[in-house]
């Protein structure tokens, strides 16, 4: 790695030179990219849920508490706008260019781990009842007792994916 000299490094300035150097680095974030969307395309490991297992997977299905678009901006966008103006106030690429891999970086490594997690394991989520039978009656079969879904194929997917994600089962209270 050549060495650090003292002074203002813009983007204009020295901005090539550090991505070049650290060419590696944003090829393995774009082989992240391509993990994790591999991994949300990819169907998730299918456990057998059975009749007797419904009375825990049936909480109602909820709407997101946090909106899906809202997720980037928390956790990319807002980051990064504070990153832009450190780099305004220091105008130092080095620190602005860790600062961008280190984010990325811990973004999609937590994404591919716990996609790779959650396709793995296929846990049903609380709500799997009502994801499966959205008109609310059960259809199941005589013989093993395995659920016969008949929701939306990418609702009933997301369904089997809760392992291990925030996603709380709250005890519904008898009043």
């Amino acid at each position: 790695m050549p060495e650090i000299q003292l002074g203002s490094h813009t983007i204009k300035s020295h901005g090539a030179k550090v991505a070049r150097v650290h060419m590696h680095d944003w090829l393995i974030l774009l082989l992240l990219i391509v993990l994790d969307v591999i991994l949300n395309v990819i169907e998730p490991f299918y456990r057998f849920v059975g009749k007797d297992m419904m009375t825990d997977l049936s909480y109602p299905m909820k709407e997101n508490t946090v909106p899906f678009w809202a997720v980037p901006m928390i956790a990319i966008l807002l980051p990064f706008c504070v990153i832009l103006v450190y780099y305004f106030i220091r105008k130092d690429v080095f620190d602005l260019h860790q600062a961008i891999l280190g984010l990325l970086f811990s973004v999609l490594i937590t994404g591919v781990i716990t996609d790779a997690i959650k396709d793995a394991v296929g846990r049903p989520r609380p709500d799997f009842f009502w994801r499966c039978f959205p008109n609310g009656t059960g259809v199941f079969n005589n013989g093993t007792g395995e659920v016969i879904c008949n929701g939306l194929k990418s609702v009933i997917k997301e369904g089997h994916k809760s392992f291990p994600s925030g996603h709380t089962s709250c005890k519904q209270t008898i009043l």
